[in-house]
This record gives C-alpha cells, structure tokens and sequence, in this order.
C-alpha cells in the first residue's frame, strides 16, 4: 500500500480499537469517533477470551498487559447444581500452544489497556460524536458530525455494535433476533480455590458459571429462558440473580452474598445476528458486532470482533487498491469462519431451550474450536 489513506471508524469498542491500532502501525491516518463521552462507560462485568482472542490481542502489542490483568486458565469444569464436579476438561488452545487456553479478564480492564494503546498510536480521537454518511463514490465518503464538523475519508469502518446505526445507514437490513435465552452477569470476589471455569447445569435456570478475572476477582453469570424486560424493574436485578443464584451449592454461597448492588447487576438477552451477502456497501465496511454476533456459549463474540480486525486490516494494507472486489474478499474470508461458530453458539442454546438430553455439546464445542486454531 503506497498510497497515503485517511480512515474513519466509527465505534470504540473492541472492534474499533483493534482496527484502528492495526492499521495505525502500518502508516494509516485514523480518525475514530465513539458516541459515549465516557469511553469506558457500561463496559460489563466480565469477559472471557479464547486463544484465538488472546492471538490478536498479542498482534495488538497488548498481550502483556492482557496477561497481568487477567486469570488464565486451561480447563473447564462440569458440575452438578449442588457443585459436585461431574466431569473436567482441558480447553483447546485455540491461539496455539504457546498461548494460554483462555484468559478470564475484567470487562472494563481490556477495555482500559485497548483505550491507552489507541491513544500512544497516534490516532485522532473523538468521544461524545455521531457521524453520518452524507455522500460516497468509487474515491471515498463523505461525512457530517453531530459536533458540526465534516470530513471526507478514503474508508470508513463501522465498528458501532450489535445496533449499528451506520449498518442501516448504508441499507443493510439485517437486525439482531433474540435465541429464547437471557443471561444475569455479576463482578464477584474470587473465592479462594477458583481457578477455571466452572459450568452447573440444571437447577432452576439452565447454566450457572463463573469465570475468574484475576487474582482476586471473578465474574459469575446465570442463563435462563427470556423475560419481558419491562417486567423486571432494574432495581429488582440484585434480588432476581440472588434468587436464581441461591440454588446453587460448591462456590456459590460465597459469590451469592455478594450480589447486592442491583446497579452492578446486568441482565441481557442472547441475540443472533448474521449479514449475509457481503459486509460492505461502496466504503463503507462492517466490523464485530455490526456484522455479526451470536450467544456467548462459546465465548467467542469478542474472538471474531477482534479476528474481524486483523484480517481486515491485512488485506487493506496488502493492497493499493481499495474497491468492492477487495472488500468482498474480506466477507468471503470472515464468513466461513464466523457462520459455524454462530451457529454452533446459537445450537448449543436451542439444546437446551428444547430439553435435548442426549445433544453432543462436547462434540460441536470441541469441533468448532480446532476450526478456530487455524489462523483466520
């Protein structure tokens, strides 16, 4: 790539942040708008990184830190709803051998160390600003900001989430559709002994787990059938996760006494979401969840919104020229690998929705994630 590029992403999250870093290493003028004033405001409890996450995190130059901060790990454990532990298993280093399996880290501390690179990369950053896309040709697009400000950009990246406005800005339809399924996260203390994934299936909701995120913290989460959020006032969330949480024994008496902050309660459906056809209309591209998204039962949304990053970024700076040949090879490449997985996450939670006893969850589980050590 020779040619001097000026880029436009819009969205800050994890998506955005690793486009924006990778194309800034490799020379590219990047400007990067979020729509909140607080970068890392609403970042959640908890996430869970696969290898195959913690592999672009490493091309990032964020690994140490990722490493410092987090709890890695290389096994799940299956127990019953009294915390009796049925069955364990080493997870597939889907990053490679020389990563760790997983990395259990504080939602808001990824976030942090994504924010502070962005920032020493030398990208222009805009927070509390929207963007609309007034005009584009074959050369470029146009673009006015909600601070009156406007700026014409050789490409812009829409990184803006599972409710893009920018995706039906350019006239792709595709909405989010919740599985049936919702999910109770919560940041906890660490109880002494957690050092995995540990997944309780059974009780009264369908999966209950926890996840530590560092030496002293976890995150713990419990899975059940949808509700109408209307009917459940967010001051109630506390109770209503302690409610669910109390039938479970092992660790859970200890990370249950800790759930009493309704604020610090978060409670999500699971959506699934899946462009079709291309992900690109003229220069303007998706990325992450403005593309794509699917429940965490494989916890690889962040994987593939990071993955989506880097080949991108791989095959813009590989080429000087920029057009919808290009852009479709991008789709081509990431759709192959994003619709199993998506598909997978959402079966594995129809299982369950529908009472299946003898469903091979171990099977698909462990088939999708050797598919994701292969690099994307």
């Amino acid at each position: 790539m020779n040619e001097a590029r000026t880029v436009l992403v819009i969205g800050g999250g994890a998506a955005g942040n690793a486009v924006t870093l990778l194309l800034r290493r490799a020379g590219v003028d990047v400007n990067l708008i979020e729509a909140k004033e607080d970068w890392n405001a609403t970042a959640g409890s908890g996430i869970t990184l696969q290898g195959n996450a913690l592999r672009v995190l490493r091309e990032l130059g964020v690994w140490e830190q990722v490493e410092a901060s987090g709890f890695g790990f290389g096994s799940v454990g299956i127990t019953a709803p009294d915390g009796t532990v049925l069955h364990a298993q080493d997870d597939i280093r889907s990053g490679g051998d020389d990563l760790p399996a997983t990395v259990g880290m504080q939602r808001p501390q990824l976030q942090r160390i994504l924010i502070e690179a962005v920032r020493a990369s030398g990208a222009s950053v805009r927070l509390g600003v929207t963007a609309e896309i007034t005009a584009q040709d074959a050369h470029g697009v146009s673009v006015r900001f909600s601070d009156g400000s406007e700026g014409r950009y050789d490409l812009v990246i829409a990184a803006d989430g599972l409710g893009s406005t920018t995706r039906a800005a350019i006239g792709i339809t595709a909405k989010p559709e919740p599985t049936g399924m919702a999910i109770w996260r919560v940041a906890a203390p660490r109880p002494t002994g957690v050092e995995r994934t540990d997944l309780a299936y059974g009780g009264p909701a369908f999966i209950a787990g926890y996840c530590p995120t560092s030496d002293s913290t976890l995150y713990a989460y419990v899975v059940e059938a949808n509700r109408d959020r209307a009917s459940i006032p967010p001051e109630s969330y506390a109770d209503e996760m302690r409610r669910l949480a109390s039938a479970y024994g092992g660790n859970w008496p200890e990370i249950t006494e800790h759930i009493t902050d309704p604020a610090q309660v978060n409670y999500t459906w699971f959506d699934r979401m899946l462009v079709e056809g291309s992900w690109h209309r003229g220069r303007v591209v998706l990325v992450g969840d403005a593309a794509h998204c699917c429940p965490p039962t494989l916890a690889q949304g962040a994987a593939l919104s990071l993955e989506d990053a880097w080949v991108l970024t791989q095959i813009l700076t590989g080429s000087d020229t920029w057009d919808d040949a290009l852009f479709q090879q991008y789709y081509e490449r990431r759709i192959a690998r994003v619709r199993p997985v998506v598909e997978a996450s959402v079966q594995i939670g129809q299982w369950q929705l529908d009472g299946v006893r003898d469903a091979d969850v171990p099977g698909l589980m462990g088939r999708t994630m050797t598919m994701l050590r292969e690099l994307p």
